[in-house]
């Protein structure tokens, strides 16, 4: 099982008011990870690795998410 599977029970909680969802894109391989980004201090979670649009939307779905965020 890879390390960025998600967490299926959601063993990590995702709270709106001091995070916010953010997929991480590599410049270079183009890797995506989705995870939550404090709004204090900026600190990046990563839940899960994104290969493609059913794993954004399994994500999206998990976690109740409408819009995220992409950072590179």
């Amino acid at each position: 099982m890879s390390m960025f599977r998600i967490h299926k029970n959601n063993s990590i909680p995702f709270a709106s008011d001091k995070q916010i969802a953010v997929i991480k894109c590599s410049i270079c391989t183009g890797e995506q990870v989705a995870g939550f980004k404090s709004k204090e201090d900026g600190h990046f979670t990563e839940i899960m690795l994104i290969r493609d649009a059913k794993d954004l939307e399994q994500f999206k779905e998990t976690y109740k998410i409408e819009e995220i965020k992409k950072e590179y």
